[in-house]
C-alpha cells in the first residue's frame, strides 16, 4: 500500500493525503492551509501529475468534514485543476461545505481583491459531484472498492472513513474527538483491523484536564473581564466550537442574571441553527432529547453583530470568526481592542503556524498584520483548550479501537509526533510513521489468516484469565472483552494456510518451547486473525544499562517452514540466523547506518543498528517456535519504525 501526505504531513492544515489500496487511488480530504497566502496555499497537485489528467489517476475523493483546513481546495482541484470523479462525504459536510466556501471566497477575492481564485459556480459546480456517504453505510465506488463511515465528533457531519479494496485496507480519521462535549458525541470505530491507520495528531503529547474545570475557567476568566468594563474576544469558527461555546455562555447567563450584551459575529448564524435542526441525528442524545421541547441553538442573551458596535463604550462578549486571527471579522476587531489592556483575548482552539492567533499566543507584543499594519498587543491573552480534537489518550484508544496492522501519523507538529510513535510501537507492535509533505511511504500488507480454535485452547485461556483477575483485585470482575491466547499454529494439509490453533499439550510434539526471558507466563499471547505481534516491557537488563532511557519492546513469532521454503534455505541451515542476516544486509543498504551482529556462547544471535535498536533470537531446533525480540529506546523511534517494517518484510 502506498501512502503520501501532500498536506498536513509533519504539519496542521491542508490536509490532503493520497492512498493507494488494491491498486486504486483515494483522496482523503482536499484542504487548504491558514497561514499561507501563496501557491503553498493548496495541496501540490503536480505531485499526482503534471499533465492535468487528475481523473485517470484518483478514482475518488473523500472529504471528512466542513472545515477549510479539509475541503478548502476542493473548487480548485475539480473546476480549476480538472478532476472529474466523485466525490464523497456525509450529508451534513455537503450541506455547510458550500457555505463556508463561499465565505472564504468572499473574504479572500472581494475583500483582498485576489484574482484567479475560484468562483460561486466554481463551487456549485464541484458540489454537483459530491456523493453521500451516510454513517455505517458501505458505498461501492466501483465493483472493488468500498467505503464506510464512522461518527467522529469533532463537527456536525465529521466521519471517520474505512476504505476497502481486494485484501487492503485503510482508514482515514480526518479530525476526531473521543470525548463527548454539550452537543456532539465521542467518536467511535469498530475493530475493523485495517492494514494501515491515518490518524490525526494535533494534540499528540497533551492530556486534557477535567472538561468541567476548563469550563468553569472560561467562565470565571469571561466574568472577571465583564465586570472590570473590559471587551472579551473569543474568534472561533462559525461552526463546531462556536456551538458548543454559545450553549456554555447562554446556560450561565441565565444562571448568574447578567445583562451585558454579547455577540455573533458570523452570518452563519441562522443558517447554521436550520442545519443543527436538519441534521438533530448527528448531536448528543442530550441535545435530541431537549429539542423536543426547544432548540437550544436558539439563543436568547446571544444576539447578531453589526461592525458598528466595535467602538461601543462598555463590556461586551463577542464571539467572532474564523477562529485563528488571521482574517475577517476576529482580525478587525482584534486590531481595535488590542492596544486596551482592560480587554481580553480567549482563544479557545488550535492556531496554525503563521497566523495572528499563533503569533499573539507565542507572547509577540507587536504583530505584524501585513506590511502595512502593525498591533500592540495589551489584550489579556487566555488560551484556553476548547478544540474538538481527540489528545493523546483519545488516540491511544481509537488505535486500540481499530486494531491496524500500521499506523501513519498526519495533521500534527513534528516534535509532537516523536514520543507518541515510540508509544504505539511499543503498546501495539505494530510499525508507527509521520512522513513529511510528498514522502512516499510503500507499506508491506497481508491478509488476515482465520484459524478455528480448539475448545481446550479456549476453556483454558477463558480459566487463566479469571484467574488472573481474581487475583488481581476481590472486588466483582468486570465481564471479559478481550482475551489473551496462548496456542500453536497448525498448517493446513496444502502446507499454504494456517487452519488450526491448538494447545501446546495438543500439538504433536515431543517438546514445545518456553518462552521465559523477562515476560510473565500469562501475559503471552498468539494473536489467531493477524500478524502475531506483542508488545512487553522493557527487559530488565536494558533498563539497568541506561536507567534514564525509556526502552520499548515487541516481539514476533513466525512460521519456520514458510520462512524457510522462501528464503530457499537447506534443512540444516538456522532459521532464525539466516532472518537476522537477510534483516541485516537490508538495513545495510543505507550506507548511513551502522549494523553490528554477534553471536553469544549459548548461540543466540543479535543484530545491533544504532544506538539502541537490537533484534534478537534464540537458536531452534526442528520443534521449536522461533522468536524475535525487537528492543529500542524512544529517541531513536524512527529507526526502529524502519527496521520493524523490513523485520515484517523478511518474515512475510
Amino acid at each position: 500500500m502506498k501512502v503520501v501526505p501532500l498536506g498536513a504531513g509533519q504539519d496542521v492544515g491542508r490536509s490532503c493525503v493520497l492512498v493507494t489500496v488494491g491498486g486504486k487511488t483515494i483522496m482523503f480530504d482536499c484542504g487548504m492551509h491558514m497561514g499561507y497566502n501563496d501557491e503553498r496555499r493548496f495541496p501540490d497537485f503536480n505531485y499526482i501529475t503534471t499533465t492535468g489528467d487528475f481523473t485517470s489517476r484518483i478514482d475518488a475523493v473523500v472529504i471528512t468534514h466542513f472545515h477549510l483546513d479539509h475541503c478548502g481546495a476542493l473548487p480548485h482541484f475539480t473546476e480549476q485543476r480538472g478532476y472529474h470523479g466523485p466525490i464523497y462525504m456525509t450529508p451534513p459536510t455537503k450541506a455547510i461545505c458550500p457555505i463556508l466556501l463561499e465565505d472564504y471566497r468572499k473574504i479572500t477575492v472581494e475583500r483582498k481583491g485576489e484574482t484567479g481564485f475560484f468562483t460561486s459556480q466554481h463551487i456549485k459546480d464541484c458540489m454537483k459531484k459530491v456523493v453521500p456517504l451516510h454513517l455505517h453505510e458501505t458505498v461501492w465506488v466501483d465493483d472493488e472498492l468500498e467505503l464506510r463511515a464512522y461518527y467522529a465528533g469533532h463537527v456536525l457531519g465529521a466521519a471517520m472513513v474505512y476504505a476497502r479494496c481486494g485484501n487492503e485496507s485503510v482508514v482515514y480519521t480526518g479530525d476526531y474527538n473521543m470525548t463527548p462535549d454539550r452537543h456532539l458525541g465521542a467518536a467511535w470505530i469498530e475493530k475493523v483491523r485495517p492494514d494501515v491507520l491515518i490518524t490525526e495528531t494535533t494534540y499528540g503529547t497533551t492530556i486534557r484536564d477535567s472538561k468541567r474545570a476548563r469550563e468553569r475557567d472560561f467562565l470565571e476568566k469571561v466574568h472577571s473581564c465583564v465586570l472590570r468594563g473590559g471587551k472579551v474576544l473569543i474568534p472561533c469558527f462559525a461552526l463546531g466550537r462556536a456551538q458548543e461555546l454559545c450553549i456554555l455562555i447562554e446556560t450561565y447567563w441565565e444562571r448568574m442574571g447578567l445583562t451585558v450584551p454579547v455577540y455573533f459575529s458570523a452570518g452563519l448564524t441562522e443558517k447554521a441553527n436550520r442545519y443543527y435542526k436538519l441534521f438533530i441525528n448527528w448531536t448528543n442524545q442530550k441535545i435530541k432529547e431537549s429539542f423536543v421541547d426547544r432548540n437550544p441553538f436558539d439563543f436568547k442573551y446571544i444576539k447578531p453583530w453589526n461592525r458598528d458596535y466595535v467602538d461601543l463604550p462598555g463590556p461586551m462578549v463577542l464571539f467572532a470568526t474564523p477562529g485563528m486571527l488571521h482574517i475577517g471579522t476576529s482580525l478587525e476587531v482584534f486590531k481595535k481592542w488590542a492596544p486596551d489592556d482592560r480587554n481580553m483575548l480567549i482563544m479557545p482552539g488550535y492556531c496554525v503556524a503563521g497566523t495572528v492567533g499563533a503569533k499573539v499566543l507565542s507572547g509577540m507584543k507587536v504583530v505584524d498584520v501585513d506590511q502595512y499594519t502593525k498591533i500592540n498587543v495589551n489584550i489579556d491573552v487566555q488560551n484556553l483548550s476548547f478544540s474538538a480534537h481527540a489528545d493523546a489518550k483519545g488516540i491511544m484508544e481509537l488505535i486500540r479501537q481499530a486494531s491496524p496492522r500500521n499506523v501513519v501519523l498526519v495533521h500534527g507538529e513534528k516534535s509532537r509526533m516523536t514520543y507518541l510513535k515510540s508509544k504505539v510501537m511499543g503498546e501495539f507492535g505494530c510499525p508507527c510513521y509521520d512522513p513529511a509533505n510528498g514522502e512516499l511511504l510503500d507499506i508491506e500488507t497481508s491478509r488476515d489468516i482465520k484459524a478455528l480454535m480448539s475448545d481446550q485452547l479456549f476453556q483454558e485461556s477463558w480459566a487463566k484469565e479469571q484467574q488472573r483477575r481474581q487475583a488481581e483485585s476481590s472486588s466483582t470482575a468486570e465481564p471479559i472483552t478481550q482475551l489473551p491466547v496462548r496456542g500453536v499454529l497448525l498448517l493446513g494439509d496444502d502446507g499454504k494456510r494456517l487452519t488450526r490453533l491448538l494447545d501446546p499439550s495438543e500439538f504433536d510434539l515431543d517438546q514445545v518451547p518456553e518462552v521465559t526471558h523477562s515476560v510473565k507466563e500469562d501475559e503471552m499471547s498468539i494473536d489467531s486473525t493477524s500478524a502475531k505481534n506483542e508488545p512487553v516491557a522493557a527487559n530488565d537488563d536494558a533498563a539497568e544499562q541506561a536507567p534514564d532511557t525509556i526502552v520499548f519492546s515487541t516481539r514476533k513469532v513466525f512460521d519456520k517452514s514458510a520462512v524457510r521454503k522462501r528464503m530457499g534455505l537447506k534443512d540444516a541451515d538456522d532459521v532464525s540466523e539466516a532472518v537476522l542476516k537477510a534483516i541485516g544486509e537490508l538495513l545495510a543498504l543505507d550506507p548511513a547506518q551502522t549494523v553490528h551482529d554477534s553471536k553469544s556462547a549459548d548461540g543466540s544471535y543479535t543484530l545491533s543498528v544504532g544506538n539502541s535498536v537490537k533484534i534478537t533470537t534464540q537458536p531452534t531446533d526442528d520443534d521449536s517456535l522461533p522468536l524475535l525480540s525487537l528492543n529500542w529506546a524512544w529517541n531513536e523511534e524512527e529507526l526502529a519504525t524502519s527496521t520493524l517494517a523490513i523485520v515484517n518484510r523478511v518474515l512475510g
